[in-house]
């Protein structure tokens, strides 16, 4: 860098949405297909490609990715706005209208084709409805059979694998928006200890990880994700202190890169690199690839639909390659993902600010009619004193 050039910051690049964040995403959710190809074309997932050099694979990589990015995203739009209505509203809205879509064509699609029961004994069994239901809602996790379905394929009895990640994605925004919702006590220094907050839970969610990698604590995927999810948060957080540097970028990079002879040790040089390593690529690359912007983002109907789609071909297909399960399924996916994402997605995130209104307008007029009563209540109590 020269003499008198300005160091850039991780706050130079962050407004509006001319990035790579759509680019990235997208590739870590082909990297989780091209993962579960394996499991679901042979029945293991131990010939995948990193699993035994790194212990790691494609899929759960990319997992880290979405977390990270998610935890940066929602934190900013969390903070640019402070409200806290419009920040659920967007949460809901960017899940669950496309989940609901993928429910029906796979219960009443995919499920109802596969099934090894008839069409009666499968549309009235109870664990169909149970299982729609667990997967919509997300609550207490999710479900992964569905009556006779998919039972003789290399992977059994697993309708949609990828889901497990869901329930806590909602875990993290409820933390992000309880955090938030606590400064309510002193308004004053809200912002400040909200930030503060992000960034000593990132931290100490970091350290955790580690000494549960090296078996001092117990090795649980909720801390994994909760680091992942809030580093990306903390990296919002402290956005204006972030130098973004080529020279920083190489050095991390060379150092992961040479880390992965030892696979104890790069999972510690991963988890220190990968947030910094991933906001470089999200916003210094630019040029022709920003031209992807323009498709739309389908990177979560790529995520939620390659698993079904995936076994289809294994239950229809036997004895698929790998690579056949990734080139057809590859193919099939996307053309689900850009339907869910041009036909409902992006038509759902567009009401955000209506339903918004709509909550901050009903919650004043329940607040007026619990001061009504409470001054009817008052009146009949005292109105009769003398």
């Amino acid at each position: 860098m020269h003499a008198g050039q300005r160091l850039l910051k991780l706050s130079d690049f962050i407004e509006g949405r001319n990035n790579n964040f759509n680019l990235i995403r997208m590739a870590a959710a082909y990297g989780v297909l091209v993962t579960h190809s394996f499991a679901l074309a042979i029945g293991t997932g131990a010939a995948q490609p990193l699993h035994d050099r790194l212990g790691m694979t494609f899929g759960s990589i990319a997992v880290d990715i979405f977390f990270l990015t998610s935890g940066f995203l929602v934190t900013a739009s969390l903070l640019t706005r402070q409200r806290t209505i419009e920040f659920v509203w967007a949460r809901v809205l960017r899940i669950f209208p496309a989940l609901f879509a993928m429910l029906l064509v796979t219960v009443f699609g995919i499920g109802l084709f596969f099934t090894s029961l008839s069409w009666f004994s499968y549309l009235t069994d109870p664990k169909l409805y149970k299982y729609f239901l667990k997967c919509l809602t997300l609550v207490g996790g999710v479900a992964y059979r569905l009556p006779g379905v998919f039972e003789t394929t290399p992977y059994p009895n697993a309708v949609n694998g990828s889901l497990w990640t869901m329930p806590y994605e909602l875990w993290m925004y409820g933390i992000l928006a309880a955090v938030w919702l606590l400064g309510c006590a002193a308004p004053r220094f809200r912002r400040k200890a909200f930030e503060v907050s992000i960034i000593a839970g990132a931290a100490w969610a970091g350290v955790y990880v580690v000494l549960a990698h090296f078996g001092v604590t117990e090795n649980r995927l909720f801390w994994r994700l909760f680091f992942m999810f809030f580093t990306g948060s903390a990296f919002f957080v402290l956005r204006n202190r972030i130098v973004l540097s080529h020279s920083a970028f190489f050095a991390f990079l060379v150092v992961l890169l040479l880390s992965a002879y030892h696979p104890r040790l790069f999972f510690i040089v991963y988890s220190a690199t990968l947030a910094y390593i991933l906001f470089y690529l999200a916003y210094i690359p630019s040029g022709f690839i920003r031209a992807y912007n323009r498709s739309g983002d389908y990177s979560y109907g790529v995520y939620i639909y390659a698993f079904p789609v995936q076994q289809s071909i294994a239950a229809s297909v036997p004895g698929v390659s790998v690579l056949s399960m990734a080139i057809y399924s590859s193919v099939i996916t996307l053309i689900l993902a850009a339907l869910s994402w041009h036909l409902l997605e992006k038509h759902a995130l567009k009401r955000k600010d209506h339903f918004a209104n709509r909550t901050r307008k009903l919650w004043g007029w329940a607040r007026i009619r619990m001061g009504s009563w409470q001054l009817v209540g008052s009146f009949l109590k005292n109105g009769n004193r003398p």
